[in-house]
């Protein structure tokens, strides 16, 4: 589990494989402390170590995760959200997230808004019941609260910390990003689908 708090921006520096591959992450953090079976979550997905080195660890990515994550299209250099996971006692500064990806949501507008930026984005038309007003989600492992939602189409503001601190900041319009719903909002939506109180 997470809290959609970056705590590092690694970098692709191999991936290996076609149906399955191993990808192999720069990190800043201290590997020697990265036990083997430990869960990062990379923009979002929540992967398990196996293998580590001075300065970066790998990661086994099945054909699942590949065919319903962004990571299908990951290539060598590029930048990724990294947070370890959540221990018992650490703050919970995000909401909970659990690193499990729900589908891929794609830029449809930006626009400046003083130091910040306001990012449009278009949900899959089966997750918009799940994005509310003032509500959280998961975009690439961030936890933001959503702005406006009218059908497909929600809004986030985005502060000149999290442009910089991310790989957000770098999104233009029609580029894919890892959404995560809110887990209470899943559970609720298939509680009232079942008519139970």
């Amino acid at each position: 589990m997470f809290t959609g708090i970056v705590s590092d921006v690694g970098r692709l520096r191999v991936v290996e494989g076609e149906a399955e591959r191993r990808l192999v992450i720069e990190t800043g953090y201290d590997t020697g402390e990265i036990a083997i079976g430990a869960s990062i979550a990379c923009a979002g997905v929540c992967l398990t170590v196996v293998e580590t080195g001075a300065d970066w660890f790998a990661v086994d990515v099945s054909p699942e995760t590949l065919g319903c994550t962004t990571l299908g299209e990951w290539r060598a250099g590029r930048r990724i959200n990294l947070e370890r996971a959540l221990r018992l006692g650490d703050e919970l500064g995000g909401h909970l997230v659990l690193g499990h990806v729900d589908g891929i949501a794609r830029v449809v507008g930006r626009e400046p808004a003083g130091a910040s930026q306001c990012f449009a984005f278009a949900a899959p038309a089966p997750l918009a019941r799940f994005i509310a007003e003032k509500g959280s989600v998961a975009l690439d492992g961030v936890s933001l609260t959503v702005n406006r939602v009218a059908g497909e189409r929600f809004e986030i503001m985005l502060i000149p910390h999290t442009l910089a601190e991310t790989t957000l900041g770098a999104l233009d319009a029609g580029d894919a990003v890892n959404l995560e719903v809110d887990v209470l909002a899943r559970y609720v939506a298939r509680l009232n689908a079942r008519g139970e109180p």
